[in-house]
């Protein structure tokens, strides 16, 4: 079952709810090598899913030292496609290492994420 990791609103469970229909259970973890600042979201459908008009987002820092806290969840493939679906056009779905020495798909700024290890377009 393929590992996702949340900093932001897929922590939330209205968006859980909203997004794959059941809570998820996860463990605390961070994403190593990253930066986080916010976005602001157009998409009405989002923005009323998580009450929220601005979300976080993160880069590729390249600093080994920056950390990023989140949630990992085990999730089916089919929940990954989902949540691809939820997130808008400003993230891309990347492989990316997690302190607790796994890997896990974590959504990051699609501006900068062409040339990471791992990085797919979930779209």
């Amino acid at each position: 079952m393929p590992l996702l990791f949340s900093y932001g609103t897929l922590q939330q469970a209205n968006v859980q709810t909203a997004t794959f229909g059941r809570l998820l259970e996860g463990r605390p973890d961070a994403l190593v090598g990253y930066a986080q600042s916010m976005v602001s979201i157009d998409d009405p459908e989002v923005v009323r899913t998580s009450g929220k008009s601005h979300h976080p987002i993160v880069r590729h820092s390249g600093n080994a030292g920056d950390r990023v806290a989140g949630t990992v969840f085990e999730i089916t493939d089919d929940e990954l496609a989902l949540a691809d679906r939820y997130e808008v056009a400003a993230y891309r779905r990347v492989w990316a290492p997690l302190a607790s020495g796994g890997h896990a798909w974590v959504y990051v700024d699609a501006r900068f994420a062409g040339g990471q290890q791992g990085a797919r377009d979930g779209r």
